[in-house]
Formats: structure tokens, sequence, C-alpha cells
């Protein structure tokens, strides 16, 4: 009788949990989304597709990266970009997760929604930890992808060599080499990576390649990366292209460039 009791109590129990989808993590590498939860990236850069820039001769756009578990402040960032009437959209460098999980992309990819502005996020080298990979894939897009704004043309590299084992070109130069055109649509070039030449994560035996390639894309005019964790400002290579490395978002602070034709400058932003 005392066994059926027992037996009896744990169905109970395992019915009453059965129900509690987010209260308990039963499979966090689970690839089963709502279609408003795909293909983020695409869906963002055809709104802002559809923005009329033919009056503008300038625009600004903001950089943030590692949000992993700074929810609060991913939140505080959110509310300070839509206080702005000035910021066309948003890049994320990267490491919006910690450990590659569901849960995790969720939680952000919900902040990161209140946005008024469309955003696009790249893949960093914490995203594609355990099936973050094809997490990222499903939720935000491919790894390596580009879209142009008011004839600035935006080059977005997946450069998380360490995290793939080198079992894919990282980076992917014939994805780099495709970008690389003389187009009557843009007048210049940006690129936007995770993990910046010189790291450990990036593949230091091809760096000095991989910039050659980027300088061959039109006009390029700077770089901008994640990952380090803090603000910089380097010129890896001497020659002028001057990659801009964001912190944090832990530290309270983004950066905004103002992108001109054949120009441009950058602040950093506190919060």
């Amino acid at each position: 009788m005392r066994q059926t009791i027992h037996f009896l109590f744990f169905l109970t129990i395992l019915f009453s949990l059965s129900g509690c989808e987010d209260l308990f993590e039963y499979h966090p590498y689970d690839l089963r989304f709502s279609n408003s939860h795909i293909n983020t990236n695409k869906k963002n850069i055809d709104k802002l597709a559809s923005t009329d820039t033919t009056a503008r001769d300038s625009f600004k756009f903001a950089f943030i990266g590692d949000t992993q578990r700074c929810y609060y402040e991913t939140d505080l960032f959110v509310k300070a970009i839509n206080n702005r009437k000035d910021i066309s959209f948003v890049i994320h460098g990267g490491d919006l997760t910690d450990f590659g999980m569901k849960k995790e992309f969720l939680w952000m990819k919900d902040r990161l929604d209140k946005l008024k502005v469309p955003y696009m996020s790249l893949v960093g080298n914490h995203d594609i930890l355990g099936q973050g990979k094809d997490l990222f894939v499903n939720i935000f897009g491919a790894c390596n992808f580009s879209f142009i704004y008011n004839r600035t043309h935006f080059v977005c590299l997946n450069t998380n060599a360490l995290e793939f084992d080198y079992s894919v070109p990282v980076p992917d130069f014939s994805f780099i080499k495709q970008q690389i055109a003389d187009s009557a649509l843009i007048d210049q070039t940006i690129v936007a990576m995770h993990v910046p030449p010189g790291d450990i994560e990036f593949n230091n035996n091809v760096s000095e390649v991989f910039h050659y390639y980027l300088k061959r894309n039109k006009n390029l005019l700077f770089c901008a990366h994640a990952h380090t964790h803090y603000l910089m400002e380097h010129d890896y290579f001497n020659d002028g292209i001057i990659y801009y490395g964001a912190d944090n978002i832990e530290d309270r602070n983004y950066l905004v460039f103002t992108v001109y034709k054949n120009s441009y400058k950058y602040e950093v932003v506190y919060f």
C-alpha cells in the first residue's frame, strides 16, 4: 500500500512538472523554434532595406558585444537606444550567450527585440559551445552575412577559429572574396567580426592574408570587433585601417559610429 502511495505521488509530481517548461530546461540544445524566433538577422536587414535614405548624407549605428549573463545591463542599453532618435540600427558583435544554450539565446533575443530600431548579431566564440552554432544559425542566420545601408557595405564575419577547431574555414575566404565588388550600389565598406586578428581565438596563420582581402573591399573605412571585454582602438597592420573594439556591456557603454561618404567618426557612450 505504501509503495502504491509513493508511486502515485511520484506520478503526480511528474505530471505537474511536465508543464513547467519555463522552470526546467530538459533539452538545452533543442532546435525547435516558433517562426518569430528564426531568421532574425534577415528580418531586420529587410526592415533596414525598406528605409528611405535618399536624403541622408550620413547615418549613425551602435555597436556592442559580449552581453552574456548581463541581462540587466542589456535592458538598460535597449532603453538608452530607444531614448535616442539618431540611431539607424544596432550591430551586436557576438557572445550573446555564455554556454550556447537555447534559453540564453532566447533570453537575450527577447531583450534585443524591444529595440525600436533593427539589430543584427554576429556569432561569438561562446555562442557556438555545445550545439550553440546550430542554435545561432536557426535563430539569427548564417555565421557570415552582409548587407548594404545608405551605400555602405557591411561585411559581418565569423572569426572564431579556435572554437570551430579548424574543422571549417574560419575566416571563410570564399565568402570574403564574394563580397569584394566594385559595385555601383556602394561607396564604402565596414567590416565587423567577433574575434580580432592577433587574439588566440583567431587563426593568426592567415591574419595578414585576411587583412589583405578585407582591404580589397571597396573603400574600407574601418573594422569593428567585440570579444576583448575592453575598449580598443588599434592599427593592427600599421596601414591606417583601425580596428575598434567594443567593451563588455557590463561596463555600461557602447560605440556609436557616424558614417559619411568616405569618412566617419566614433564615440563611446556611457549609460
